[in-house]
């Protein structure tokens, strides 16, 4: 079985995040996807079936399958319209988060996402603390996004890994204005064995939605800034929706030599 690594929402190697991309004919256990994704120890391998109509895509961390994954839905769209529809510029993927199109536009891959309701909760405590800064508000949707006053105090900030479990939300997000883009992040999920995630895809259907409330425009230009970086062009769209826009980077092209 070939297994493809890709660099999501970046065009070169070494940045952005690294996705693990298996394209199968027919599906393993659960449990042999997830021996695989804790073997490969990145943020996300994804595990593509053909149907019908489209593809059916499912998400696994070294820790748990999850329901959404943008950065990997992104690095699956680039594998497949390379390596397996070469004259097609779109892919459907079936998945948990229901049917998720990409879009092929020149050397950008675009992504139709879901955005999820926010509403603003109590800055805690237990927030403070397990940042080491105090957020100046904090929302919740299917993650924990937190506002911060700067820049610099989100790409310095060093959390307590241990004392984020014990605050709300599937992943911890950290948020400010920006001095090259609209936004600056950082997403850290270690509910989901991931201390750090590079570029989160989903995170940003909040963060994105945040920032097109307060700056008043749709189109938000965001930077996530983990050591290895990358770059989002978010678009609001109509119906709870999010268009999520990346390039990518393919790494590694190798062949499992385990029985799968």
């Amino acid at each position: 079985m070939k297994q493809y690594i890709v660099d999501a929402f970046t065009d070169k190697p070494f940045a952005g995040n690294p996705a693990a991309i298996c394209v199968m004919e027919s599906w393993p256990s659960k449990e042999a996807m997830m021996k695989l994704a804790m073997e490969n120890n990145l943020s996300e391998t994804a595990f593509v079936v053909k149907e019908l109509t489209g593809y059916h895509l499912r998400w696994f961390t070294p820790g748990t399958e999850v329901e959404v994954c943008g950065h990997a839905t992104l690095a699956a769209a680039y594998v497949i319209l390379n390596f397996y529809e070469k004259d097609c510029n779109e892919v459907v993927f079936h998945t948990m988060s229901g049917e998720l199109k990409v879009v092929r536009e020149g050397d950008l891959y675009v992504m139709d996402f879901p955005t999820y309701e926010l509403r603003e909760i109590p800055v805690t405590d237990e927030m403070e603390e397990a940042f080491g800064i105090r957020p100046v508000k904090a929302i919740l949707g299917i993650d924990l996004v937190c506002v911060f006053e700067s820049d610099f105090l989100v790409r310095t900030m060093t959390p307590n890994q241990e004392l984020l479990k014990e605050l709300p939300g599937r992943v911890q997000n950290v948020t400010a204005r920006g001095f090259e883009t609209d936004c600056v992040s950082r997403s850290f999920c270690p509910i989901l064995s991931i201390p750090e995630d590079p570029v989160c895809g989903s995170g940003h259907c909040q963060i994105a939605v945040y920032w097109s409330e307060v700056l008043g425009k749709k189109e938000i230009y965001a930077y996530q800034a983990s050591r290895r970086g990358g770059y989002l062009h978010c678009e609001i769209l109509d119906n709870n929706r999010i268009a999520l826009k990346g390039h990518a980077q393919l790494f590694a092209v190798s062949e499992i030599m385990v029985e799968i």
